[in-house]
């Protein structure tokens, strides 16, 4: 088994919230209990899945993501030079039973992006707090390729950035701070979130970009180089990976498509440890594009999906890594769902017990693979 992230049995980040939290986060909603009275119940909700996670066998921790709204957007705007607008940004999603679409408050970048707080800095050092011995305290963030996929170049100023060069060094630079700081912190284990680099290996989200005015066939290029650059400078003993989905709300999607498309650029130039991809279906194609991944880094295969209760088998879960172990060797191999169970403040069609169950059986087949 390994020792440094990420491990054998990983997972995302994200989990079901509780109903209380969620009835607090009404309550706070409505000025009936205080900022004060809403952290505290997320605290206690914080310690309660903590233990949970050490106790179904994860190495790992997160906060469960329980103190967000959304796991990209919450960060995003708490950017210096980032504000929501009065806009609407609609996201098309779709799952087995029909469509649906997310709608939420598009940004615009109107003034020179920098960082004006550790964001999550006092959400992180509250989880390591309570992580105990062999318990390593993950925090998740979205990649900065996040901040321009969602509005592209008609999101930027131009009065405040005359060209997207400026623009990516101020992001990249806000970013590298960002790391610098919560590695400070005793941050160990830092996940950027990607879903655009996923994305792109749709060619109905390339042909959106396009429509919109960005280079959809060389935009990953441009993201791999900035994420490189934001993380460039981190200090030794600090672990990071990216996690790419295509789309995860309410146990639906947004994008389909094998990793062929970035693969090559993807897996051989981005400077992460470690990858999370999502394997849990057809959408995610085959697992030929991994011959791509170098020598030293670890692919975490989400290979039991966050979208549906039923739990898969070990036996299959044991076929498909035999599977990808064709394509790059079994011991840069791991094993974890394939997204969040509660990318945003709903959360996905299963139960809690159901999200414990899929945890259980990552660490014992991960157990049983990797002994």
């Amino acid at each position: 088994m390994r020792d440094t992230p990420p491990f054998r049995a990983d997972h995302v980040g994200s989990l079901l919230r509780p109903p209380r939290l969620l009835k607090a986060r009404e309550q706070h909603a409505l000025g009936e209990i205080t900022p004060a009275d809403l952290r505290a119940v997320e605290d206690d909700a914080i310690r309660e899945v903590v233990r949970m996670q050490h106790d179904v066998g994860l190495r790992s921790a997160t906060d469960g993501e329980f103190r967000r709204t959304s796991w990209h957007m919450d960060f995003i705007y708490r950017l210096g030079g980032i504000r929501p607008t009065d806009e609407k940004i609609q996201v098309h999603f779709r799952n087995e039973n029909g469509e649906l679409d997310f709608e939420s408050a598009a940004l615009a970048v109107d003034g020179p992006i920098r960082l004006e707080e550790t964001v999550f800095g006092e959400d992180f050092a509250f989880l390591a707090s309570q992580t105990g011995p062999g318990i390593t305290a993950k925090l998740t963030i979205p990649s900065p390729s996040m901040v321009h996929y969602r509005g592209g170049r008609a999101a930027i100023d131009p009065a405040v950035y005359a060209s997207e060069e400026e623009f990516w060094a101020d992001l990249s630079a806000a970013y590298a701070e960002q790391v610098r700081r919560v590695a400070g912190l005793g941050c160990r284990y830092l996940q950027l979130d990607d879903t655009s680099l996923a994305y792109l290996n749709d060619p109905a989200q390339r042909r959106l970009l396009a429509e919109r005015g960005d280079d959809a066939e060389h935009q990953h290029l441009r993201y791999i180089r900035q994420i490189n650059a934001a993380i460039a400078g981190r200090p030794a003993g600090l672990n990071v990976t990216t996690h790419m989905c295509r789309g995860n709300f309410r146990s639906s999607w947004a994008a389909e498509g094998g990793y062929d498309f970035v693969a090559e650029a993807l897996f051989s130039e981005l400077a992460v440890d470690g990858f999370f991809l999502e394997y849990d279906d057809e959408r995610s194609g085959d697992f030929a594009p991994l011959r791509f991944v170098p020598p030293g880094k670890i692919v975490v295969l989400g290979l039991v999906t966050t979208k549906r209760g039923t739990l898969e088998s070990k036996d299959d879960l044991k076929r498909r890594i035999d599977e990808a172990a064709r394509h790059i060797p079994l011991d840069q191999l791991a094993l974890s769902p394939q997204c969040g169970f509660s990318s945003t403040v709903e959360g996905n069609a299963l139960t809690y017990d159901e999200q414990v169950a899929k945890l259980r059986l990552i660490t014992e087949t991960a157990a049983e693979v990797w002994g």
